[in-house]
């Protein structure tokens, strides 16, 4: 498992540009509203992998999801939020991007395995 980590200010929409770069084979990927752009949407289809995004309510053309692989996405959810009762991550502290990221392992090792 690799982690990608970007700037804190960058959109979702634009961080998938990277996102598409470095993911694993896989069959689906959940994502939520932010990931339903049309290029987005096209280059998943080209790698293989099922889109279960909800499309944004302005969009002309409402592609389908399964709504009920979609009600799964809270458990991705909730480990932010867990991750995010941890002060130090929450209002990230660390400016260098390998200490973040050993802080958010650091704190992942605590609540899971721990």
């Amino acid at each position: 498992m690799r982690l990608h980590l970007t700037e804190g200010q960058r959109s979702d929409h634009k961080g998938a540009e990277a996102l598409v770069k470095i993911m694993p084979e896989a069959e689906r990927l959940i994502g939520d509203r932010a990931y339903a752009s049309r290029w987005f949407r096209k280059t998943l289809a080209d790698r293989g992998i099922a889109a279960c995004i909800p499309p944004h309510r302005s969009h002309k053309v409402q592609n389908c999801y399964d709504k009920s692989l979609y009600r799964q996405r809270h458990k991705i959810e909730n480990l932010f939020a867990r991750l995010k009762d941890w002060r130090r991550i929450h209002t990230r502290y660390d400016r260098c991007a390998d200490i973040f990221l050993a802080a958010i392992t650091f704190a992942a090792i605590f609540l899971f395995w721990i």
